[in-house]
């Protein structure tokens, strides 16, 4: 099965693994370990991370999430970081079985040799700018593991991209929220446009890596 389909594949699931559900019906723990997940473990990339977070900035301080939006965050960065921490010990110890294992629904090799294009291309920098990408944001702390970054390097951008990821997401929504109330009426139409915006900028770097590997 190709890339695209794949990726046809997540989008439809994900369409039916609506983030509003998710808060309305899971809580804060749901939100919390899904966001851990798909931060860190291998299997969490089809997670919906960008638009999950935004509702729940939409939802803060209401029946469905009733926590103050400060609180909210704090509690998202310490998931994020954590997820994140769990991914580059697994890419650090088991980076070989990885690189080894048959691909399954839940893992493709392919997923890492995007992840790897992307931190080859901007570096320390795949930390921030890959926290708002979907796939890359879950391998590239793997990928960090994988070849070793110094620890403490990799703590601070990990803080710093969960931080900057987290913030934008939840805030976007708060105050969107805040100006237009009548927005929560297209929570359907505003989760699939964001998924599919945010999915292609890693389209695109995975044809770029595919000329590359052909080329060669």
């Amino acid at each position: 099965m190709s890339f695209e389909v794949n990726f046809m594949s997540i989008l439809a699931f994900l369409d039916s693994f609506n983030p509003e559900n998710i808060i309305q019906y899971g809580g804060l723990s749901l939100l919390l370990l899904i966001i851990f997940a798909e931060t860190g473990v291998f299997f969490g990339f089809f997670l919906p991370g960008d638009s999950l977070l935004f509702v729940a900035g939409l939802l803060s301080d209401t029946e469905y999430l009733d926590m103050n939006v400060a609180i909210l965050i704090l509690l998202l960065i310490l998931a994020a970081v954590s997820g994140s921490t769990v991914g580059y010990l697994t890419g650090r110890w088991a980076g070989k079985f990885l690189l080894n294992r048959p691909d399954s629904i839940f893992f493709k090799k392919k997923y890492l040799d995007v992840t790897q294009a992307f931190y080859e291309k901007h570096g320390m920098m795949a930390f921030i700018l890959g926290r708002f990408l979907p796939i890359v944001r879950t391998f590239v702390t793997i990928i960090a593991g994988m070849v070793k970054i110094d620890m403490p390097k990799f703590v601070f951008f990990n803080f710093l991209g969960a931080t900057i990821w987290i913030v934008t997401m939840v805030l976007s929504g708060h105050f969107l929220g805040k100006i237009f109330p009548q927005i929560t009426m297209y929570l359907e139409i505003i989760v699939v446009g964001m998924i599919l915006v945010s999915a292609i900028p890693v389209i695109i770097t995975y044809f770029k890596n595919r000329k590359l590997l052909a080329k060669d």
